[in-house]
């Protein structure tokens, strides 16, 4: 079993990630705590949203960067022909 720890995300984020963190965290859909998260923010004058978004931006860690299909080097892939001599003929690799 993983150990799954709270990190602000770098995949979705809209401004410090923190949000994007607990999603990923809770394994819920960002856009819908952001909107939890400022409708309870104006509701509530005992809870200061902002402050709060800026000591968790503070305290929680910014998440991994994890390599994409596209940065790692896949092994055995095939290379591409040689581009041919001016006498039609390929250069031998």
């Amino acid at each position: 079993m993983t150990e799954s720890r709270l990190r602000r995300s770098r995949n979705s984020r809209m401004f410090g990630g923190v949000i994007g963190g607990f999603a990923d965290y809770f394994e819920r859909d960002p856009a819908l705590l952001r909107l939890i998260y400022v409708l309870v923010s104006i509701v509530s004058a005992a809870f200061p949203g902002i402050f709060v978004y800026l000591i968790l931006w503070a305290v929680i860690p910014l998440a991994e960067v994890r390599p994409t299909s596209f940065q790692a080097t896949p092994q055995g892939t095939p290379r591409t022909a040689p581009p041919p001599t001016g006498d039609g003929q390929a250069v031998p690799a």
